[in-house]
């Protein structure tokens, strides 16, 4: 087992080296070879990752606080008389991430095979998402914040090239932009963040950082007066910028970096108010789609907030500024996403602000306190959200191509907005007779999302909502509201796509292919089974993962609450799409009762339109104003003074050429005619020279007679 630990920087280099043979010899157009490739690739990773959990989680079985993370270094360079050290570590934490983004990654490589099989690009995206898988595994492994950021950076490039990979299609190219800009907003807060912790402890190792935001919390081990958190600290700072390497400051810098740090897992995680690129970051394939909520980009700010939490926790085990801040902002994104997704009819828009509420639920399960909560729904999340997004994928690869066998002539991507939508839930319904093995592991994910027991999903909500009744009210309701939408929109998808009369006309959908079924079946399993790890009863996942946190003793008011709520929402969607299902063109139910509300929550709250009224048209009207700038004032400017150069030029040309070049060139012509003349008095004859003479004496005779 050592061997895994001391090999594991082989975990990121085999997707790497996957990414490299594919694209160096995509010209070749390599086929299934390259999904061959890929999937031999990430599977070493699989495994070695395997073997990195059982020698993490083997090493003390009984007292797991014993445990020290493995960690590698290796001396790369110095930065500011700082040794910086490149390496990796290996903790439960760790080990959770890398089962999950292998695992599941793996899965979906294999479902891709046949779901892109007919791509024309079908090599170069599966050198994407080598590249992707390689990205969120160093990030994971990283022991640095530089070596995290690298491969925080690199998600961020592969989640533009994979939403953007039908670039062709205006929607996916702008999708993509904007997934990368709204993105970027949040990684300039981690960069801040980042440069705010060395010039505070002269290191970017987590160990280094940590043992100093640890220590400062308790004044390094003597009395120091600590500056409250408060705009007049900041702006002590901002005056006297050598503050931050002072003692009193600890608490402030920390606090202030932690928040900086959770504003770039706000934009990785699609957090209220930086959540709006994911629901549009459906225009990618759905394998990316899956990819991306379930086992790598969204997963990474989660994952950012639980690895940086000594810096959210300098107040000891007392909810200070920070994690107030990540349980409300956590708690409002579950709320609002979760009643977004209510008036969706898109499958996988539906899924998507599903994600960004349950990203919600795990920020507001590391806002309470709930560590081990929030990493455990994470890793829950993970298979029922992949197994979901893959069954969506079945579906619209279902509806797809029924159409086009009773269209033969149709197109076979028909496009948004047309008479047939293969992602319209209003034109499904009844798939459950034509793709059955579909639809069990769709109600198995599904079920475990809304938080039935004794699927997945129960288990980890409810130790987040248990955790948040314990520390804040106010937050627990927000998440107990969105666990009952949660229920209830899933419940409606469930029903419109899956029962009833199929409503598409001439539309004959069909059973995916093995590649694409077999995931869903052993996603479906996870689903079910996968919650047994962390009852209250046993909490195996506790026992490992976790930060000191004291747990709780199982509450089961809430535990009852939590089933009551989501068999509510459960039993409402029955009601309303179950008992009597929708029929052809009938307008949905649900907007009926909500009447103007209906069209407020299938805006998404209008923030596209808010974020565009405030932000992108004054940026587009600035710019515009900045192009006129330049074109009227800076290069009128330069023309003129151009002009005005090429003007006294020609005046220059003209005066050297007529008055200065004139000058000299007419006292050469007098010159030559004077010469011309005097030359014709040279002429060798003696009585010419006479004549000469003698004209010469009459002129001087007459000047005398006339002056004298």
């Amino acid at each position: 087992m050592d061997f895994a630990l001391h090999n594991a920087w082989l975990i990121p280099l085999f997707p790497f080296a996957g990414f490299s043979v594919i694209i160096l010899t995509g010209k070749k157009n390599l086929g299934v070879k390259a999904a061959v490739i890929a999937l031999t690739m990430l599977g070493c990773s699989a495994v070695l990752s395997v073997l990195c959990a059982l020698a993490t989680f083997g090493a003390h079985p009984h007292n797991p606080e014993h445990f020290e993370p493995y960690v590698h270094n290796m001396f790369w360079a110095r930065l500011a008389q700082s040794p910086l050290e490149i390496g990796y570590q290996i903790d439960t934490l760790t080990c959770v991430m890398l089962l999950v983004v292998t695992l599941i990654g793996w899965l979906i490589h294999l479902y891709s095979v046949g779901y892109m099989e007919k791509d024309p690009r079908f090599t170069r995206f599966f050198a994407y998402l080598q590249l992707f898988c390689c990205a969120m595994l160093m990030l994971v492994l990283a022991n640095n914040y530089l070596v995290l950021y690298a491969g925080w950076e690199g998600v961020g490039l592969c989640s533009y090239l994979l939403i953007g990979f039908w670039f062709e299609k205006p929607s996916a190219a702008k999708a993509a932009k904007k997934a990368f800009l709204v993105t970027r907003t949040g990684d300039c807060g981690l960069a801040l963040g980042i440069f705010l912790l060395f010039a505070k402890t002269k290191t970017i190792m987590f160990q280094g950082i940590f043992a100093a935001a640890q220590a400062g919390a308790h004044g390094h081990g003597e009395q120091v007066h600590q500056l409250p958190f408060s705009f007049a600290t900041l702006k002590a700072l901002l005056h006297s910028p050598y503050l931050v390497t002072q003692p009193q400051t600890d608490h402030f810098v920390f606090t202030l970096a932690a928040l900086l740090i959770f504003f770039g897992a706000v934009g990785k995680s699609a957090q209220f108010p930086l959540h709006v690129w994911l629901p549009d970051a459906m225009e990618g394939p759905t394998p990316v789609s899956a990819l991306i909520h379930a086992a790598t980009m969204v997963a990474a700010g989660v994952y950012l907030v639980a690895r940086s939490y000594p810096l959210f926790t300098t107040g000891g085990h007392e909810i200070g500024v920070a994690l107030q801040v990540v349980a409300w902002i956590g708690a409002i994104t579950a709320f609002m996403a979760a009643t977004i997704a209510v008036a969706q009819n898109d499958i996988k828009r539906v899924l998507a602000y599903s994600t960004i509420s349950q990203l919600g639920f795990m920020m507001l399960g590391l806002g309470c306190l709930g560590f081990t909560a929030g990493v455990f729904h994470l890793m829950t999340h993970a298979v029922f959200k992949a197994l979901l997004f893959l069954g969506s994928g079945s579906v619209i690869h279902g509806m797809e191509h029924g159409h086009h066998a009773g269209h033969p002539g149709a197109d076979h991507e028909a496009a948004h907005g047309e008479p047939f939508d293969p992602q319209d839930m209003r034109q499904m319904g009844g798939l459950a007779k034509y793709m059955p093995v579909t639809c069990w592991t769709y109600w198995a994910g599904m079920l475990a999302l809304s938080g039935i027991p004794p699927l997945a999903g129960f288990w980890s909500k409810d130790e987040i909502l248990a955790d948040a009744f314990a520390q804040n009210k106010g937050v627990w309701f927000l998440g107990a509201a969105a666990a009952f939408l949660t229920a209830f929109y899933m419940g409606r998808q469930m029903f419109m796509v899956f029962h009833g009369e199929l409503r598409a006309k001439d539309c004959h959908p069909h059973e995916s292919p093995w590649t694409m079924i077999w995931p869903l079946r052993i996603l479906a399993v996870g689903a079910i089974g996968l919650g047994l790890l962390g009852t209250p009863w046993a909490n195996v996942f506790h026992h490992y993962v976790h930060y000191g946190e004291h747990r709780l003793p199982a509450n089961y008011v809430v535990m009852l609450l939590s089933i009551v709520i989501a068999a509510a929402g459960i039993l409402l969607a029955r009601n309303l799409y179950g008992v009597t299902p929708l029929k052809a063109g009938q307008e949905d139910p649900l907007e009926a009762k909500l009447g103007p509300l209906w069209a407020f929550l299938q805006n998404k709250w209008y923030f596209d339109e808010l974020y565009d009224f405030l932000i992108i048209q004054p940026l587009l009207r600035l710019t515009r104003c900045c192009y006129r700038f330049d074109q009227k004032a800076v290069d009128g400017t330069v023309n003129f003074v151009g002009l005005f150069g090429i003007v006294v030029s020609r005046i220059s040309a003209f005066l050297d050429k007529w008055v200065v070049d004139g000058i000299v060139n007419l006292i050469g012509i007098v010159t030559r005619a004077s010469g011309n003349l005097l030359k014709l008095t040279q002429n060798g004859l003696a009585q010419t020279y006479m004549l000469v003479v003698f004209a010469g004496a009459m002129v001087v005779v007459v000047i005398r007679m006339m002056s004298g």
